[in-house]
């Protein structure tokens, strides 16, 4: 049994134009070296093309998006008697949002868009419409958790 405490968990301000957390909490995952009004910047411009391109507001862009790359399963690695098993593994609420946060930005930041806000919304409207890297990094991870089912009993 551990004798440290539980971290406590801290709540994160909303953003001041959506009034979202989520939206705040992907702000600083955008965040670079401390400069968040740079990231800002670069989140609302992207919302600002994501309503030029599709007619819809951003946010609402932006939150399907972000539903859509949520992953629901994905593996762990599990040592028993000497052998590493990929365990299948339901992920927690926090987890989901921060795995698709991440994957979206990871994916964004690849693109080939000339400026980040550009790449952002890209990513974002094709993760909305249901296509582009980050879902496909979701269906490879459910693809993984579906094929090592069998290892589903060591779960712990």
């Amino acid at each position: 049994m551990s004798r440290r405490q539980r971290a406590t968990k801290r709540t994160v301000p909303p953003d001041p134009r959506y009034d979202s957390q989520t939206v705040s909490k992907f702000v600083n995952n955008l965040m670079w070296q401390g400069k968040k009004s740079i990231s800002e910047r670069i989140f609302y411009d992207a919302m600002d093309i994501i309503e030029q391109r599709t007619g819809q507001p951003g946010v609402n862009v932006f939150k399907q998006g972000l539903n859509n790359v949520k992953p629901s399963v994905e593996v762990k690695s599990r040592r028993v008697g000497g052998a590493t098993y990929q365990v299948p593994v339901e992920v927690r609420p926090e987890r989901r949002t921060a795995l698709a946060t991440r994957w979206l930005l990871g994916h964004a930041r690849a693109r080939s868009e000339k400026s980040m806000a550009e790449r952002l919304a890209t990513e974002l409207i094709m993760a909305s419409k249901g296509e582009g890297s980050s879902i496909k990094k979701k269906e490879d991870t459910h693809r993984m958790a579906e094929a090592n089912r069998a290892f589903a009993h060591y779960r712990w």
